[in-house]
């Protein structure tokens, strides 16, 4: 018997701390909107949402605060992002999929379920990001052998074993692409006498970071503010520089797929050799982690062929095949 009978409506939902991402079943990724809100303080009424709240970072007076709500724990204007879909390809009320981290508590759970379905959902499905990454990726998780992924997001960088359906053994830490760029910002202000804003950091780190020395290194100017007089002045930075101020949260990434690895049970350990590590999200694009990865593991280590999109692509694969991936639902039996 089918779980449901899907129509060409139905939404898959990457709901990312930096972006989100929504698929449309037999369409793709049809939404793709960083996560970012701008709130009125005094009326604490949303502003801007997605591409226009971005722009709005570090350039708002008092009294408009941009933020990206899913790091704040807080699921903000989703209500916004469903109906830009339901209205453009008249879902009506749509079934959902929605990938969540791993570790995330019943009561989030059902706060995610609650929420979707209070912006329009008919029907809400979950499924552990890694598992969405893991199918997004291409790999199988339905069969019993072990396949591994390391999902670097915004907020979070989760490594997981999974084999059939389900995630064996996996470690999460809130450590990835916004942690990064705090890092490049503290790391010239203290270092550089300047002060730069979160967008430049993540332009350096995009253009000029890495998990390990470049064969041939390259610079970048970039405009930020004095430290000693406050006066706006322009900097060179070079890769050695943005290597140096990402070396502590990228080993911290790194140990924790050596962790994973370490409480894998031993059956699976073939598997992985075999297999390889995939890297998935944002983070799977810094130059060199991979290398990094396998000469600390020993393992082949494979970046994603559209790392940023595999969760997205995860739930809408999921959609294409419900039947076949009913097992990695979380809440399928409650429904």
């Amino acid at each position: 018997m089918k779980l449901w009978d899907f129509s060409s409506k139905d939404i898959g939902i990457d709901l990312g701390t930096t972006n989100i991402l929504m698929t449309l079943k037999g369409k793709g990724i049809v939404l793709r909107e960083p996560a970012v809100v701008a709130l009125d303080q005094g009326t604490k009424e949303i502003v801007a949402t997605g591409k226009e709240a971005k722009e709005m970072l570090g350039r708002t007076p008092e009294n408009i605060r941009a933020i990206m709500p899913m790091s704040e724990g807080v699921i903000a204007d989703l209500k916004n992002m469903m109906r830009k879909i339901c209205r453009k390809y008249n879902t009506g009320k749509p079934r959902v999929v929605v990938s969540v981290p791993f570790e995330i508590s019943e009561v989030e759970e059902r706060a995610v379920e609650e929420t979707f379905l209070q912006s329009g959902a008919r029907e809400v499905y979950l499924v552990d990001e890694p598992i969405s990454a893991a199918i997004g990726a291409g790999l199988n998780v339905i069969e019993p052998e072990g396949k591994m992924v390391l999902d670097i997001g915004g907020g979070t960088s989760e490594a997981a074993i999974i084999s059939y359906n389900g995630i064996v053994t996996s470690n999460s830490v809130k450590i990835a692409g916004n942690v990064i760029d705090n890092e490049i910002v503290e790391y010239l202000k203290n270092q550089l006498n300047i002060v730069i804003g979160l967008a430049t950091a993540e332009n350096l780190k995009i253009e000029l970071g890495s998990a390990e020395p470049l064969v041939t290194e390259i610079t970048k100017e970039v405009r930020g503010r004095d430290v000693e007089d406050g006066l706006p002045r322009n900097i060179t930075i070079s890769s050695k520089q943005v290597e140096n101020a990402m070396k502590k949260p990228v080993a911290e990434i790194v140990e924790t797929v050596i962790t994973t690895l370490s409480q894998m049970p031993p059956e699976l350990a073939g598997d992985i050799i075999k297999n390889g590590i995939y890297l998935t999200g944002g983070g799977a694009l810094i130059k060199n982690l991979d290398n990094v990865i396998a000469s600390k593991t020993g393992i082949k280590v494979y970046i994603a062929d559209t790392p940023l999109d595999c969760v997205a692509l995860g739930t809408g694969k999921i959609l294409d095949n419900i039947d076949k991936y009913k097992e990695v639902l979380l809440n399928h039996k409650n429904k």
